[in-house]
C-alpha cells in the first residue's frame, strides 16, 4: 500500500486504485512549500475534524477533483454551504462500506471548530478495513483507553498517530497507543510544523525502537510502501 506524506497531518493512501486524501493542509504550511497542491488528486477526502490545519485546502481540492468528502455531520453541512456538495457525513461508532473497503469512525479525544468559528462536531478517528491492508488514523487525539477496543474491530497492519505533543499525544503516548491498538508500525504526523509541536525526531525513533515498535517519519512529498 502506497502512503504519501504532505506535511502536518495531510497524507494520501492508494487503496484498490482509489486515492484517499486525509486532512488537507498544504497551502498554509511553510514546510510544504515545494508541494503543488493543484497536482494532488483525490477520489475521497477524509477529515478527522474541523481545525484549519486539517481542513484548509479541502474546499479547493474537493471542487477541483470532485472527491467525496467524508466527515462529521456538522462539517458536512458547513461544506455544503461552501459549495462542496459531494459529501458523506459520519459520526463516532458508525461504519460504512465504500467501494475501496469499510471505514469505521472511532472516538478522538480533542476538539473541533471550523475556520469561521462555527461548531465542527465531534473529532473522529478512522479504521480502514480493506482487501489490501487495514490501518487506523487516529486524527488529533490524546491517548485514550478507548483505543483498546480497536483490535476487536480490525487486525491492523499499521497506524497513523500524532506525535507532536502540546495539542495531542507525544511520541511516548503514541507508542503506548500502538500497543493498545495492536500495531507494531506507526507513521508519525502532526509534528514540527509549528513551534508548539517541534520534537526531537531521533529521540522519537529511538524510543519506539526501545519498546520494539517501528516509527516511520517520511519526508514531506515522499511516498513509502507500508
Amino acid at each position: 500500500m502506497k502512503f504519501t506524506y504532505y506535511g502536518q497531518s495531510c497524507f494520501s493512501v492508494d487503496i484498490n486504485g482509489k486515492n484517499i486524501l486525509f486532512d488537507p493542509f498544504i497551502t498554509f504550511n511553510e514546510l510544504a512549500k515545494d508541494i503543488d497542491v493543484n497536482s494532488i488528486e483525490a477520489d475521497y477526502i477524509f477529515l478527522s475534524h474541523g481545525h484549519a490545519d486539517h481542513i484548509a485546502d479541502c474546499i479547493s481540492i474537493a471542487k477541483r477533483t470532485h472527491a467525496k468528502v467524508v466527515c462529521s455531520f456538522e462539517i458536512h453541512e458547513w461544506l455544503n454551504k461552501q459549495g462542496v456538495a459531494n459529501t458523506h457525513p459520519m459520526n463516532t461508532g458508525g461504519k460504512w462500506k465504500f467501494d475501496f473497503g469499510v471505514v469505521k469512525c472511532v472516538v478522538a479525544q480533542h476538539s473541533s471548530g471550523l475556520p469561521d468559528g462555527s461548531y465542527g462536531g465531534n473529532p473522529m478517528g478512522f479504521i480502514f478495513i480493506t482487501e489490501e491492508k487495514n490501518f487506523y488514523y487516529s486524527g488529533d487525539t490524546a491517548l485514550t483507553l478507548d483505543m483498546q477496543l480497536i483490535p476487536t474491530w480490525a487486525k491492523l497492519h499499521f497506524a497513523v498517530f500524532p506525535i507532536g505533543d502540546n495539542f495531542t499525544m507525544d511520541y511516548t503516548d503514541a507508542a503506548t497507543a500502538a500497543t493498545f491498538v495492536g500495531a507494531n508500525t506507526v507513521i508519525g504526523v502532526h509534528y514540527n510544523t509549528f513551534d508548539y509541536i517541534k520534537i526531537d525526531t531521533a529521540a522519537a525513533v529511538n524510543y519506539f525502537n526501545s519498546v520494539n515498535k517501528n516509527l516511520l517519519l517520511p519526508n514531506i512529498g515522499e511516498t513509502i510502501e507500508v
